[in-house]
């Protein structure tokens, strides 16, 4: 048997300081994570924004409409059990980046991709000591060593929200190139979209 859904119980959910952070809280009730543990979060915009989607909420609480509260959920309960393993899957992406991947023809497409994604590669090279190898077609071309190295210290970096986010932004762009500008505030999250769509724009 499936259990009962929960209905909405609270008038407001309000983002509060609290030790290590901030907390959310429905009405007087502190969020928890499925795990049990407080949901608290490093920044006073994210509270807020999960407080948004617990305001938002009405009749049954229905956990694909809380992305932001299933992420920090993640971070919390998830990560620091997984963290190496986590680390890897997200490092692994620069092996197969979307950047590195070319179009021999029609030449437009492959300006365009030229125009968009070699700056990042740059970026990389640049920011990361990752310099990157950028191949015609789309059989797989290794990169060097040292730049997978240096590409998993970047990723490695990042404490468990920034994994979280991290995440989403690699597997659904398939460049960590681009995921990392965006986690380091070197490139906007819709900018970086649209670069990881410029095939599928130049399709449609």
């Amino acid at each position: 048997m499936s259990a009962t859904p929960r209905k909405r119980f609270w008038q407001r959910a309000a983002a509060v300081p609290v030790a290590g952070g901030f907390g959310v809280h429905l009405d007087a009730r502190p969020l928890t994570t499925p795990g049990g543990a407080p949901l608290v979060v490093p920044t006073e915009a994210l509270a807020r924004a999960i407080a948004a989607e617990w305001d938002a909420v009405e009749g049954e609480i229905r956990p694909e409409r809380l992305p932001l509260t299933r992420a920090a959920n993640s971070a919390i309960d998830r990560v620091p059990a997984a963290r190496e393993a986590v680390v890897d899957a997200i490092a692994a992406y620069g092996g197969a980046d979307l950047l590195c991947y070319r179009a021999a023809d029609p030449e437009a497409l492959a300006a365009r991709q030229a125009a968009g994604w070699d700056p990042w590669l740059q970026w990389a090279g640049r920011t990361l000591g990752a310099p990157m190898v950028a191949v015609t077609g789309v059989t797989h071309e290794p990169q060097p060593a040292p730049t997978l190295a240096a590409l998993r210290a970047a990723v490695e970096a990042e404490d468990a929200f920034g994994l979280v986010a991290l995440n989403e932004l690699v597997t659904l762009s398939g460049s960590l190139v681009l995921g990392l500008a965006v986690a380091r505030g070197a490139l906007d999250a819709e900018a970086a979209w649209d670069l990881s769509r410029i095939d599928e724009a130049w399709q449609a």
